[in-house]
C-alpha cells in the first residue's frame, strides 16, 4: 500500500488533504487485510471446485463415457438426454405462440394508432387577426374628401355621373 499515492488520490477526488499519520490509514490497512483474507478463501474454494471437476472428468474418461461414441443405453442416467422429438415439437409450438402473440400486439398497435389518427385530429389553426393601425391625418382627410365627393356626385345629372364612373374605372 503506497500511502503517498492514496493521499494524492483522496486529494484529487475530494480536495481533502490527509496526513500520513492520519488514523484513516489504519482503516485502509484493516480493509486490505480483510480483503486479502476474503480473496484467499475464494481462491481456495475455486481451487477445490476445479479439482472436483477435474476428478469427475477423469472418472468419466476412465469409464469411457467421455470422448468415445458410447450408446445411450451404456451411459449413466445423468448423461442420457430426452428424445429430441417432443422437445423440438414443444419448441416449435412455443415459436408459433410467440409469433401469434407478436402479430396480435402489432395489430393492436396499428388499431390504436389508426384510431388516434382518425379521431384525434388537431384543431385547425385560427385565422390570422389583423390589427388595424390608426389612420394618419392625411388618410383621415382623404376619407372625408371622398365622402364629400360621393355626395356631390350623387347630386349631378345621370349623364355626368356615368361619365365620372367611366373615368374612375380606367387605370
Amino acid at each position: 500500500m503506497d500511502q503517498q499515492k492514496l493521499r494524492t488520490l483522496v486529494f484529487e477526488k475530494t480536495g481533502v488533504r490527509i496526513d500520513i499519520d492520519d488514523p484513516i490509514f489504519a482503516l485502509v490497512a484493516l480493509n486490505e487485510a480483510v480483503l486479502a483474507e476474503a480473496v484467499e478463501r475464494h481462491v481456495e474454494l475455486l481451487d477445490d471446485a476445479t479439482a472436483d471437476l477435474a476428478d469427475q472428468v477423469r472418472a468419466l474418461q476412465d469409464t469411457g463415457y467421455l470422448g468415445h461414441a458410447v450408446p445411450a443405453s451404456a451411459r449413466p442416467a445423468a448423461l442420457v438426454t430426452a428424445a429430441p422429438g417432443p422437445v423440438q415439437a414443444a419448441a416449435a409450438q412455443e415459436k408459433r405462440l410467440i409469433a401469434i402473440v407478436g402479430g396480435a400486439a402489432l395489430l393492436c398497435a396499428f388499431v390504436v394508432l389508426a384510431g388516434q389518427a382518425l379521431l384525434l385530429r388537431p384543431a385547425p389553426a385560427p385565422a390570422p387577426v389583423l390589427v388595424a393601425r390608426e389612420l394618419t391625418p392625411e388618410q383621415s382627410s382623404a376619407l372625408r374628401d371622398g365622402d364629400k365627393l360621393a355626395k356631390a356626385v350623387a347630386k349631378l345629372d345621370p349623364k355626368t355621373r356615368a361619365a365620372i364612373a367611366a373615368e374612375m374605372q380606367k387605370p
